[in-house]
């Protein structure tokens, strides 16, 4: 310890100069809520996972075993009528609306939940969530990065799945007509085009389970829990949709609209039930996300 006069005197002033790295607002220099947790980083993150790479290669996987399993069955089912079943192996784009048709009541619900509800409740089983928040990430910040990454891999994987199955379609099935289970038949293109109005649909569609599986993980810290709640409300809502002594309270089930893109594959689309479904779909995943941010803004991060 320094008792000399003099060079007290100096380290005061020096101590009196010194730039403390403190701006205005009390945060420190140069720190900026915008660049913490930048959107590349957390898509790295989720892209590295085992959980990302094996349902990714799973789904890459399932319309060559699809095909096998025609392969190895019989083929007595008539390729100008019957069910989504019978016509699969009539043409390429017979082949994606079955794989869709076959993927929508479970796998493609199950791989959102999965992103969403797995995003938020996984750092906390982790306990890095809380060092997350005192890098300092903004809370609403840190949900809406990581609601957008599963938001990506959730769209990657949705159009994934279709785009594989065309190119295996082309090859063991050609480039036929896209035939309905009501005989209408549209040519190649505009096949194509139907499928893709499809996606696009199911994707919107498939915004509520995203909502609620984003609910879901900002209240727990089991991931498992999170996700597996998504799904079994998913899967709820379709019983409850077969009871048809719920009438009209059906058409508010999140999932009776489910497969109304099946009104794409004739000649003239009836965009009426589409559009129900995509307003139910949005005004459910709207209410969740605000629930969610609100529970995660005021939640007590002690993991």
């Amino acid at each position: 310890m320094h008792t000399d006069p003099a060079a007290v005197a100096e380290f005061t002033e020096l101590a009196e100069h010194e730039h403390l790295g403190v701006s205005p607002v009390g945060a420190a220099a140069g720190y900026r809520a915008g660049r913490t947790l930048p959107l590349r980083v957390e898509l790295a993150r989720q892209l590295g996972r085992r959980r990302t790479q094996l349902l990714l290669g799973f789904l890459v996987l399932l319309p060559f075993l699809l095909v096998l399993a025609f392969e190895l069955g019989s083929d007595s089912a008539s390729q100008r009528s019957g069910g989504f079943v019978d016509l699969a192996t009539s043409s390429a784009p017979n082949f994606v609306v079955f794989v869709l048709f076959v993927s929508g009541n479970f796998l493609l619900p199950m791989i959102v939940a999965l992103f969403f509800g797995d995003t938020v409740a996984s750092e906390a089983s982790w306990s890095s969530l809380k060092y997350l928040l005192a890098i300092p990430v903004p809370r609403l910040r840190l949900l809406r990065q990581k609601a957008l990454a599963s938001a990506l891999l959730s769209l990657f994987a949705l159009v994934l799945l279709p785009a594989v199955a065309l190119v295996v379609g082309l090859v063991w099935y050609g480039t036929g007509q896209l035939v309905s289970p009501s005989g209408e038949a549209l040519p190649f293109g505009d096949g194509l085009v139907a499928v893709l109005l499809a996606v696009g649909y199911l994707a919107v569609h498939l915004c509520w389970v995203a909502g609620v599986a984003l609910f879901l993980s900002v209240l727990t810290d089991a991931p498992l829990g999170a996700v597996g709640g998504a799904v079994l409300i998913s899967i709820l809502s379709q019983i409850l949709d077969q009871i048809t002594a719920l009438e009209d309270l059906r058409d508010y089930l999140p999932t009776h609209y489910a497969f109304a893109w099946s009104d794409l594959l004739s000649s003239e689309a009836d965009w009426g039930d589409m559009t129900r479904g995509a307003f139910s779909a949005l005004a459910f995943a709207l209410v969740f996300t605000l629930l969610a941010a609100r529970r995660f803004t005021t939640k007590d991060i002690t993991s």
